[in-house]
C-alpha cells in the first residue's frame, strides 16, 4: 500500500507526460480483455446470487425511511466518452439530485468530480450504505450488461467528463468499473488531480494480476470506511 502512495505522489507531480493512453491500451493482450470480460461476467453473476439477502435488506431499509424507488440511476460517462445508464441503491431524498446545483459550491473535491462529506440530500440508511458502498451492489448489473467492468477507473456524471480537459479525458479509455486504485486508496480523500493520474496509472498497469490485487485490496478498504461518503 505504501508504494501505491508513494506512485500516487510522484504522479502528482508530473508535468502531463502521458498523453497517447490511447496506444497504451491497445497494446493490451486481446487474450487479457477477453478474460477480463469473462471474468467480469462470471464474477459478478456470483455476487448478484450471494448478496441476494444483502439486497433484500438494503430495499426494505431504503423503503421504510423514504419509500420508493430503491434504485437510482442517472447518465454517466463510460468507455471511449459513450455515456450509460448507472445504478446504485438510492441513498439520497427524493427529489436530491434536482439540488445538486446549489451544492456545486460546497465541494470538498477539487476538478471534476463532485463530493461532499456532510452531504445535507443523504438518508440515514444513506450514510451507511455509502460509507460501506453498498449502495454501488446494483452496478452489478452493468458489468453483466457490459458497461463496466470490476476493475476500472469509477465513473463520473457525463457533465462533469465532458468538462475535462483532453488529458483528464484519457481515463475513459478503459472501460469504468466497480473498484480501482482509488477505491483502496482513500477515495474521496484524494484530489481530483491525482485520481486521474491513479486511472492513468492503471491503464498502464492493466493485467489480470493486477485486477486480482486491487480485488483484493478492496475488501479491507471497504471494510475500513475511509473515504466512504
Amino acid at each position: 500500500m505504501t508504494t501505491l502512495h508513494e506512485k500516487v505522489r510522484q504522479n502528482h507531480l508530473r508535468d502531463h507526460s502521458r498523453v497517447d493512453m490511447q496506444s497504451v491500451y491497445d497494446q493490451k493482450s486481446q487474450v487479457y480483455k477477453a478474460l477480463k470480460r469473462f471474468f467480469d461476467v462470471l464474477l459478478a453473476s456470483i455476487a448478484l446470487i450471494c448478496l441476494s439477502p444483502v439486497f433484500l435488506v438494503t430495499a426494505i431499509a431504503i423503503m421504510a425511511e423514504d419509500g420508493r424507488p430503491v434504485i437510482f440511476s442517472q447518465p454517466r460517462m463510460g468507455q471511449s466518452m459513450q455515456v450509460f445508464t448507472f445504478h446504485k441503491f438510492r441513498s439520497m431524498y427524493k427529489g436530491a439530485d434536482k439540488k445538486l446545483e446549489e451544492l456545486l459550491k460546497d465541494s470538498e473535491q477539487t476538478g471534476h468530480a463532485f463530493k461532499i462529506k456532510n452531504d445535507p440530500r443523504i438518508t440515514k440508511v444513506g450514510k451507511f450504505i455509502r460509507k460501506t458502498s453498498i449502495d454501488e451492489l446494483p452496478q452489478l448489473l452493468n458489468i453483466i450488461k457490459g458497461d463496466m467492468s470490476i476493475v476500472g477507473p469509477r465513473p463520473i456524471l457525463d457533465w462533469q467528463m465532458r468538462e475535462c480537459s483532453p488529458y483528464e479525458q484519457q481515463r475513459q479509455i478503459a472501460k469504468p468499473g466497480l473498484t480501482c486504485y482509488w477505491q483502496v486508496m482513500g477515495r474521496s480523500t484524494i484530489p481530483w488531480e491525482e485520481w486521474v493520474e491513479l486511472d492513468l496509472d492503471y491503464i498502464e498497469d492493466m493485467s489480470l494480476w493486477t485486477d486480482l490485487k486491487i480485488m483484493f485490496r478492496t475488501i479491507p478498504a471497504l471494510l475500513s470506511g475511509d473515504g466512504g461518503y
